[in-house]
């Protein structure tokens, strides 16, 4: 297969994948009141990630982070938030590329990528949403900011991860050779 039209199908199917995680980002289970919600979208950029690599998963995120920005209605206080909590946010979902042609690498990838997001925003809410504490979120008052980004941030990534890990084992049987990038020659 030539580099060309290597190169040409890599675009295609992060423009396809960034697409399908642009869709399903509207499809929300819960969404909380500063920002944080409970779509399936990230497991078409981490799948991406899982069979192309690093380089180009990291790409995927960043762009599908961009779109969010600009689609999603930006829950945002100033550049500095977009910055951490869209571009830099979903940017990591690429690291599941750490994981490429492993055979259980979606899994781990889901993790990797999905702990890489998490970080992002905990340190956005450290450094940035730490105005809103004290606070009360879920029955609880915080008076921490770092306790109070962990709560806030976990109480949508977990579930998050949790739901991109079960439409990977869901889809690895029917999937594995697209997933593993055997159909790649």
């Amino acid at each position: 297969m030539s580099s060309s039209y290597t190169k040409t199908r890599i675009m295609v199917e992060c423009a396809l994948m960034i697409a399908l995680g642009t869709i399903l980002a509207n499809i929300k289970i819960y969404e909380l009141p500063n920002g944080g919600s409970l779509p399936p979208a990230m497991f078409p950029i981490i799948l991406f990630a899982v069979r192309w690599g690093t380089a180009p998963g990291l790409m995927a995120g960043f762009v599908f982070g961009l779109l969010q920005l600009i689609f999603d209605g930006a829950y945002a206080w100033g550049w500095q938030s977009m910055l951490l909590d869209y571009l830099a946010a979903f940017t990591p979902l690429g690291l599941a590329g750490l994981f490429k042609g492993r055979t259980w690498g979606i899994f781990a990838g889901t993790v990797v990528g999905c702990a890489g997001r998490f970080l992002v925003h905990y340190i956005s809410g450290v450094t940035i949403y730490k105005i809103l504490v004290p606070t009360a979120f879920m029955n609880w008052t915080f008076t921490s900011p770092s306790f109070y980004s962990i709560v806030y941030n976990g109480s949508y990534m977990l579930p998050n991860t949790v739901i991109a890990l079960a439409i990977a084992a869901l889809l690895y049987k029917p999937m594995k050779r697209y997933i593993l990038g055997q159909d790649i020659q």
